[in-house]
């Protein structure tokens, strides 16, 4: 049984790490230079999984991976702009924010969904426990 306690805190710590990645996209969808003041659009964050716990389990799930979203970023026509090209044209976040909520409500739903578990596993604990007494 305490294994099943096991796989469920690696969903939630996966899960946990999966909203701090969607909230850092979210706070920086507007966000179009970086630290050093340079132009540089933020790119959206994508969190990928692997089989596993951070233990070294093999049941469970852990964070593998968390990567910037390749691809070319949005351009708005804003001639403008201090920060536009020569063709009036210039880079914007790659974040949609309805893309990051939906993600946020799934996120939100696994994690709901292993806290259900970590419950019903404690209460069978308590259970077998008020038995052998």
């Amino acid at each position: 049984m305490f294994d099943t306690l096991d796989v469920s805190a690696s969903g939630l710590l996966a899960q946990r790490t999966r909203m701090h990645v969607i909230a850092n996209n979210l706070a920086n969808v507007n966000t179009t230079r970086n630290a050093d003041g340079e132009i540089d659009p933020f790119r959206r964050r994508v969190l990928f999984f692997a089989q596993g716990s951070e233990k070294g389990s093999a049941d469970g799930v852990r964070v593998h991976s968390i990567e910037k979203q390749p691809g070319p970023l949005p351009k708005i026509y804003d001639p403008g702009h201090p920060e536009a090209d020569a063709d009036g044209y210039r880079e914007t976040p790659n974040v949609v924010p309805i893309v990051e909520m939906v993600d946020m409500l799934e996120a939100t739903r696994a994690y709901e969904g292993n806290l259900t578990v970590m419950e019903t596993t404690k209460a069978m604990v308590l259970r077998s426990l008020s038995l052998l007494i």
